[in-house]
């Protein structure tokens, strides 16, 4: 029964994405008749662009944060352990870490070249840089504050999104001085923002994964199964529906 609730949920989110472009555009073209006049249909556009941040941000933190997986009796041929295991554990870990402070700094960089103009904040040298993946990596670890940075993580994404709704609204030029622009040679920085986050969702599940109660501490993961990599699926499909959201909305 709960996972035709879910299933159905989802169904609903899906639908409302992709209506919800057409509906978007009749509010712009309302709102370009008095473009210099603030109107309802203004508030309404400049609004609508919070709701797709917002069902991603609710989305991931319910579906995509706190994971559970099963926990039968360990047969020593299907472990992970060993030299496997650190390289696995070192790479997910830098890996997530590097993506979660670029992605920080992304923010960051954004504030300060669109509100803070003739203010220079330069870029983290190497050494900044291994800090903050050090520090991200601490906080990975520890259960609490690893939820405490998925969170950040989301309100990251929505401050990001709320950005470039206001660079495309205003038809604010992005060029290279942006850090963002550098990211996958894409002109659609909205695209650019959800694959990030998509790369960071994917990581933090393996983390998740090899992480999962009492497996570092014994130093033994057990193997996936195929269920395992059923949220790699719902990650997917779920995003694919953002994408369409996105291009059907440019």
């Amino acid at each position: 029964m709960i996972i035709k609730n879910n299933t159905k949920k989802l169904l609903v989110t899906l639908s409302f994405l992709l209506i919800l472009p057409f509906v978007q555009k009749q509010w712009f073209n309302l709102y370009s008749l008095n473009i210099n006049d603030i109107s309802f249909y203004s508030i309404l556009y400049y609004l609508s662009g919070v709701i797709c941040p917002s069902l991603v941000y609710i989305n991931s933190l319910k579906n995509y944060t706190h994971y559970k997986f099963t926990r039968e009796k360990i047969h020593s041929i299907k472990l992970i352990k060993g030299k496997r295991l650190l390289f696995l554990v070192a790479v997910n870990l830098v890996f997530l870490s590097y993506l979660i402070a670029d992605y920080i700094y992304i923010n960051f960089d954004l504030i300060i070249n669109l509100f803070l103009d003739g203010i220079n904040v330069p870029k983290p040298d190497i050494q900044e840089l291994f800090f903050f993946i050090f520090l991200i990596s601490i906080l990975l670890i520890f259960k609490k504050s690893k939820f405490l940075l998925k969170k950040i993580i989301l309100v990251n994404y929505i401050l990001i999104s709320l950005y470039l709704w206001h660079l495309q609204i205003n038809n604010i030029s992005v060029d290279d001085q942006f850090h963002i622009y550098r990211y996958f040679g894409l002109n659609d920085l909205n695209l650019i923002n959800l694959f990030i986050l998509v790369a960071i969702e994917i990581s933090f599940y393996t983390w998740s994964f090899l992480s999962y109660k009492t497996n570092l501490s014994d130093w033994i993961v057990p193997k996936p199964k195929k269920g395992d990599f059923t949220p790699f699926l719902n990650i997917f499909i779920f995003y694919f529906f953002i994408i369409i959201y996105y291009s059907l909305l440019t």
